[in-house]
């Protein structure tokens, strides 16, 4: 239920706010809730994922993506992701998710999302994912992109995300 609340939270405050474009930065604040803690009373690593979702959707809806991509038929899948963990986050503090789009390739659209605490970063964040259609299929880059208006130039995927992309995945991996 706490999801849900914060969902409709930020739904709300979304439109409030001023309006991004999707090459914009996103910035959420949360307040870490009771039912955020493990048993070791800091925010649960899987909470971090979730939330990240939240700071997602904020993106999307602040820039009107969200709004076009459902009239469409379309919804984003996570299709792989990696966070390291720096710092804990404990019961009451308040932090701030930042949310941007680092760039796209042929099938992934690539995004990188940073947990602050008082300026410190508690956790980063690499996301892979692509857009599906409700119909059925993937929905190709191009036609995701028609959906944003003017890519910025200077727009690249970094070299170290083109590493991780390709190191993670890889099938048939033996453990």
């Amino acid at each position: 239920m706490n999801l849900y609340f914060r969902l409709l939270l930020l739904m709300l405050r979304a439109r409030l706010r001023h309006r991004l474009d999707i090459w914009d930065t996103s910035h959420v604040s949360f307040r870490v809730n009771p039912s955020d803690l493990d048993v070791q009373r800091h925010m649960n690593n899987g909470r971090y994922l979730t939330l990240m979702d939240l700071g997602r959707m904020d993106l999307m809806i602040r820039s009107g993506f969200w709004k076009r991509i459902t009239a469409q038929g379309w919804y984003p899948v996570v299709a792989g992701q990696s966070i390291t963990y720096r710092r804990s986050l404990q019961l009451g503090e308040r932090f701030d998710l930042a949310s941007r789009v680092l760039g796209y390739d042929d099938r992934w659209i690539y995004m990188e999302q940073v947990f602050r605490r008082d300026g410190a970063v508690v956790a980063d964040a690499i996301v892979r994912a692509r857009f599906l259609r409700r119909a059925g299929g993937s929905v190709p880059i191009e036609e995701v992109l028609s959906q944003v208006g003017p890519v910025p130039e200077d727009l690249a995927v970094p070299q170290w995300v083109i590493d991780w992309n390709q190191s993670s995945s890889r099938y048939g991996r033996e453990l």
